[in-house]
């Protein structure tokens, strides 16, 4: 937790040059639950936060950032996918068009059993990519930046972006869930596994997708998360 009172920390944070500095893995903030927002911050500086926030998202560029990625332990997040991708991508991973969103307090749940595999990457572990299972459908709770509450469903991609997001306000980063095997260069995703789908990476390095058993590629499989 920070040495600073939070609002102090967030004028030092935003005092700084645009776009904010990006935590990297290895930093503790990123590894401890950050704390609920309670109103810690006045509205004129949450508001300077999350347009921060926002910048350093278009910036780096990324479709989400949690609060703990500039240093900030509160369970604040910012989304925001203009998803334009080719078809075939849209089709396979559910990929539409995210409008801007301010999570706050997000915590979510699985609807039915059904999970999908795709490559993610994070801002914080810049360089590389891995595949992970996530569950296809989610309840999305919390407030907006305006306090009103959410109580929302999301799908595809978009069920992706607020899942790795709200793991971030848990301490939780994607490498924690993803399959190791498929840890990849973000090069060599471009170069070799930049299909709509992992189905070709997971035959080339051996990790499985959701409803598969038996050997792939050749090595003996562990089972899915």
């Amino acid at each position: 937790m920070p040495t600073a009172p939070l609002p102090e920390l967030v004028d030092e944070l935003l005092d700084r040059c645009r776009p904010l500095p990006i935590v990297s893995a290895g930093a503790a903030v990123l590894r401890q639950p950050a704390l609920p927002y309670e109103g810690q911050l006045s509205g004129g500086r949450l508001e300077r936060l999350l347009r921060a926030m926002r910048e350093t998202m278009h910036n780096a560029p990324g479709v989400g950032l949690a609060a703990p990625q500039i240093g900030v332990p509160l369970r604040l997040a910012v989304i925001e996918d203009p998803a334009e991708v080719a078809a075939e991508v849209r089709e396979a991973r559910g990929r539409v068009p995210q409008p801007y969103r301010v999570l706050v307090n997000p915590s979510y749940e699985p609807l039915g059993d059904a999970r999908a595999a795709f490559f993610e990457g994070c801002l914080s572990v810049p360089g590389w990519q891995a595949v992970v299972h996530r569950p296809e459908r989610i309840r999305l709770r919390g407030q907006d930046e305006t306090g009103r509450e959410l109580d929302e469903e999301f799908t595809g991609w978009p069920a992706r972006i607020v899942q790795h997001e709200t793991d971030h306000l848990d301490g939780v980063l994607y490498l924690d869930l993803a399959e190791t095997r498929s840890l990849s260069s973000a090069q060599a995703v471009a170069d070799h596994w930049s299909q709509p789908t992992p189905a070709a990476a997971a035959r080339a390095l051996g990790f499985p997708l959701p409803g598969e058993h038996g050997p792939q590629g050749g090595q003996d499989r562990h089972d899915a998360p």
